[in-house]
This record gives structure tokens, sequence and C-alpha cells, in this order.
């Protein structure tokens, strides 16, 4: 029979779904040179990937462990969001695409055995790598399995076999949730919520500690973000005859450039603004006069993230006003950051800097003292608001499923990376201040690694004191 019908479907464009004759068909499978590459090196976290497998199954001898990476998420209609590969998988494999799933088998004396299950490259006889809207010639081309293997350094196998396998498994079985509700779904009748969330909390709770890698990654995102700050500072003026969102679009183009993505969603909050702890509509006025409170961090390529603030006055010069209050939340984090060393509580740079918040807010007057009836009672909390720190790593608040003992209750170590951002925010209709205070926000926040003599800011190469800040603006804007 001739094939000149049209009845081959191929995938939609712009909400059409045409169709392909027999012919072309025949035609695509044909003439494609072979691009298998033999000259791959491991990723360069392979060493500590493997370090990190191995003390997963040390914690749990005998059980069946599951990983996923996660699926890509409908935007809108047939558009997807860009991908972002779950931690708990990317910190585990170095792999960073969707659909992947790290299984870890039990192997008696050897612990477990590791295996990675990944997508092939698209199928170019059946017509997948066209035909298919995730087809290699609509999305990009996917490593071979061959290829991964070399990449991540364990066995790597087709992920399309995944549900059967897990179907299949005997024995005690965890799994990561909310990544991947195929996988969940193959393992429905094997896993509990308990073990399963125990599984979790042991994943957040290795990261509080980084390794050298980590530390590596994170000083990359900081000095990036710098950058980034300073991007910003040099088109404040344009900033002015538009909005908030061209600050946001100019700290994007550095993530973009220098990283994989922003972190987080920028802070881009001028004005009153500043006093909205997560403003990320940034879509207000940006005027002279007023404070930008712009928090930003480049996340790295490695999915690091930075999470660094600055207060800046869009002029150059902060009022008088301005000042003392930038100036006190810069003494609160200078307390903060003292207390920043090992074996100390994780709560107590916290409390140093409240203390001191506290102090200014008695002396002008805003509370009445005595301050330590004030920190008991936290009445300094309307003005303060939030905690003054977090850990950091591949999510912006890290760690967050560690168990209180371990993280909030616990005590500062080595390795750990966290932030220090107090802050004081004076809301417009906030009638128990003066006219003057209202409508001004101000934070502070850097990014600091515990050593093992202290501590060392991975951000310093923003200025702090406000007339600093000052001078590196009117260098930066000639």
């Amino acid at each position: 029979m001739q094939g000149t019908a049209e009845t081959t479907p191929a995938p939609r464009k712009n909400g059409v779904a045409p169709q392909v004759s027999d012919e072309l068909a025949e035609n695509m499978k044909h003439g494609w040179a072979d691009t298998e590459r033999q000259d791959l090196d491991p990723v360069p976290q392979a060493e500590h990937t493997a370090r990190r497998r191995a003390a997963l199954s040390a914690r749990f001898p005998g059980e069946r462990l599951v990983i996923p990476a996660g699926r890509l998420k409908t935007r809108s209609n047939d558009t997807e969001y860009p991908f972002r590969a779950s931690v708990e998988y990317a910190y585990l494999t170095g792999d960073q695409t969707e659909n992947g799933v790290l299984v870890l088998e039990p192997a008696g004396e050897r612990g477990h055995d590791a295996t990675l299950y990944l997508l092939p490259r698209s199928d170019r006889e059946n017509g997948e790598f066209w035909l298919s809207g995730q087809g290699e010639l609509w999305v990009g081309r996917r490593n071979s399995l061959t290829e991964a293997a070399r990449l991540y350094g364990v066995p790597v196998k087709d992920v399309r076999t995944v549900p059967d396998v897990l179907r299949e498994a005997t024995g005690p079985v965890r799994v990561v949730r909310a990544h991947d509700a195929e996988v969940e779904k193959a393992l429905a009748d094997k896993v509990t919520a308990e073990r399963d969330e125990e599984l979790r909390v042991f994943l957040s709770e290795a990261r509080l500690v980084k390794d050298a890698f980590e530390i590596a990654e994170l000083t990359r995102a900081c000095e990036s973000t710098a950058r980034g700050f300073e991007d910003v500072v040099r088109v404040l003026d344009r900033a002015e005859a538009t909005s908030e969102r061209y600050i946001e679009g100019t700290f994007f183009l550095r993530a973009r450039v220098e990283g994989n993505d922003v972190g987080y969603g920028s802070i881009c909050a001028a004005g009153p603004h500043a006093t909205t702890l997560h403003w990320v509509r940034n879509d207000g006025p940006v005027r002279s006069g007023d404070l930008l409170l712009l928090d930003a961090g480049v996340e790295t390529t490695e999915l690091y993230t930075a999470d660094v603030t600055r207060t800046l006055p869009v002029n150059g010069r902060f009022t008088d006003l301005q000042r003392k209050i930038y100036d006190a939340v810069y003494e609160a984090q200078e307390a903060g950051l003292a207390a920043v060393v090992p074996g100390a509580k994780f709560r107590d740079f916290h409390q140093a800097a409240q203390r001191v918040l506290t102090e200014k807010l008695v002396e002008w007057g805003l509370l009445e003292g005595p301050v330590e009836r004030v920190l008991e009672l936290g009445l300094q909390r309307r003005w303060t608001l939030h905690g003054t720190g977090h850990m950091l790593g591949m999510d912006v608040h890290d760690c967050a499923a560690a168990r209180r003992e371990s993280y909030v209750d616990g005590t500062l170590e080595p390795g750990m990376c966290l932030t220090v951002e107090p802050g004081l925010y004076f809301q417009p209709d906030d009638l128990t201040v003066p006219e003057e205070y209202r409508g001004i926000g101000v934070r502070i926040e850097d990014d600091v690694l515990v050593t093992e003599d202290g501590h060392r800011n991975l951000s310093d190469a923003l200025p702090r004191r406000s007339y600093e800040v000052e001078a590196w603006m009117a260098d930066l804007r000639g």
C-alpha cells in the first residue's frame, strides 16, 4: 500500500496537531550521525555523592531506598516550568534531569547497590525523537545510559522499567515522597508515611554540615551574587524610570549567566514595600529618597544558592533617620555574627541580634523598658518580625526537615552554613510609631560558614556599614 496518506500524528505546536506521511516518518529514521561520547569524565562531585550514598546506606541497612528527581510541572496548557530536580536526588547523584530515580538495593555485607534510572536517548526507529513533545528534537539531546553511568559513577538503567521493578520489590522499602506520583503509586502497598519521613529527615540532617564541594559552591554563589548587586546599583537610575522589575531583571541576568537561576524569588522592595518580608511582586516604583531592600541570591549550576540582603538608598545617600535605623540593624548583625562560633547554640545569634534591636527600640522611646521585660514578652517582634537566620545550601531554607534537637535547638559545628539577617520594619499604617518612621524597612543579611575557630562571612565582598555602602554606590555609579 502506498504510504501517501498523512496518518502519523506529530506533537502539538501552537495548539495544532499536524499529520505526517509514512514516507516522511520512514525518512526520519535514517541518516543520523552517531553522537555517542566516549571521553566523558565523572561529574566534579561524583566522589562526594558516593560518600553521601554510603552514609545513607549505613543508616538504613537491609532496606530498599527510593529517591526520585521529580517530573515536569505544567505552567499553562502545554508549557512546563523549567525543571528543578529534588534536592535529595541531586544531593545523592549529581544528576539534574527530570524523571530520574535513584534506587539503593540491599546487598548484604556490601550495604547497598545503587542504580540510577534515567530516560535513555530518544528512539529514532519509532520516531520518538521528533514525534514526542519531549523528544530530543524538541527539547534537546539527553545523555545515553552509558554516558550517564560514566558521568555519575553508578550503573544506569531505563527509568521506564522502574515501576515494574518497584512493584516486584520485597522487604522493607522507603521513598522520598512528593516528587513522583508514579513511583509512589508503584510502592503504595509497601511504604508508610512514618518510615518515609524518617528517610526525609535523615537526608535533611545529612546536609547540616557541608563538605568541601558544597562550601566551594556556596562561596561561588556568594561571589556571583555580589556581582549581581553591583549590576543593580549601576542601573538604579533606569529602575527609577521603570519599576522594581528592572532591578529584578538585572539581577536575574547575572544569575542566568553565571549560574543556573536565582535560588528563590528575588525581593526587590523599594520604599514601603521593604516592610513586606517576602515582597516578590516587584511591580512598584523606585523613587529617589527611598530605600531599596534587595534580597536575592544566585543559584549555581550545581544548585547551591546564596541568600544575601542589602538595604540601599536609591539616590546613594541615607537620610538621618534612615541611617539611624540602618546603623541599628548593622549593630544587631554585628552582635549576631559574633555569636556564630562552633559550640554555640543555634539560637544564640538570634538572641544576640534581638537584644541589640530591643535596646534601640527602648532608647528611641518606641517601647517602654526595661529591656529584659521587653525581651521576655517579645514586644520587639512588632518591628523585628522574623528569626535572624536559617541554614543555607541546595535549598535557600536548607535542612528544613531536620529535627528540632539537631537544628534550631542544636549546636553550631564547623561546616555549617547559615544566614545572619536581622531587620527592622515599620509598617506604613503603624500608628504606634512617629509618622517619619512609617514605611521604612531595613534588613542586612550575610551568608556565614562556621569554621574551626569562629566563622567566615562568605558574602563580605558587599559592604555593610552605612558610610561604606554610600562610598561603594558612588564608586559604582561614577
